[in-house]
């Protein structure tokens, strides 16, 4: 195989699939309808038009037999007169009008059979284009079918591919969100303990942290207080807490 003819072949490959690609069944199944509907007019019109020589060639024959029985008369009436002569010329022209009627029926035979094949030709096309049709309005009815299926399952599809993206921007934005919220109470942990200033820039008030230390140490020792009541009174409980208070001096 030649380069050229190669290329050729590409060229109608690509052809062939950008055809395919915008071509609709539908428009191309009534273009046929339509053209079948065409050729089945052409054939009625046929068969009207052999209708219509044959009963013209009917006409012919009528009018030739009535010249031709007028002629039988006149020679009848002349032979009746002793005119042989009128009788023979008569029918002479008998003869030759009968010559005409004959090739005349051949024709109008002729022209009956021809109309008859077209007849049934017709009718027969006539069933073809009922036929094709029934099934073209069918294959239309599934395509469109068809179409609207691809057309909601491509709908779901991208729904499907958006709802990903959203579900993906909600992750990030709620891991987002729990990091901020950690952060914000990892410096409220700071600034509670003292490790980091107050974010307003105020000076640290030293005075009130050591008031806060020490009302702090006044209630460790009312706790202390309250659990040497509760463990009553006894030497054993004295020492003991005496010896917890020598040891917190």
């Amino acid at each position: 195989m030649s380069v050229f003819q190669r290329l050729s072949m590409i060229f109608k490959s690509k052809a062939n699939r950008a055809l395919d690609s915008v071509e609709d069944p539908r428009e191309t199944l009534d273009y046929s309808y339509q053209k079948q509907l065409e050729l089945l007019q052409k054939v009625r019109r046929g068969v009207a038009d052999v209708a219509t020589s044959r009963k013209r060639v009917e006409l012919q024959i009528q009018q030739l037999d009535q010249q031709a029985n007028k002629l039988t008369n006149q020679g009848k009436a002349a032979l009746s007169q002793g005119r042989e002569d009128l009788a023979r010329e008569a029918l002479q022209r008998k003869s030759g009008l009968q010559t005409q009627i004959d090739g005349l029926r051949q024709q109008h035979e002729q022209l009956q059979g021809e109309e008859q094949k077209l007849t049934l030709a017709a009718q027969r096309l006539q069933a073809k284009v009922d036929s094709f049709r029934t099934r073209k309005e069918t294959i239309k009815a599934t395509y469109t079918a068809a179409q609207a299926q691809t057309q909601i399952s491509e709908a779901f599809s991208g729904i499907s591919e958006e709802m990903g993206d959203v579900g993906l921007a909600i992750q990030r934005a709620e891991d987002k969100t729990a990091e901020m919220q950690a952060r914000a109470g990892a410096v409220d942990e700071l600034l509670a303990s003292g490790a980091l200033d107050d974010v307003s820039g105020a000076p640290r008030d030293d005075i009130q942290a050591e008031l806060d230390r020490m009302a702090s140490t006044d209630n460790v020792e009312l706790e202390l207080e309250r659990m040497r009541r509760e463990l009553g009174g006894g030497d054993g409980g004295g020492s003991s807490t005496r010896q917890i208070e020598g040891g917190g001096a």
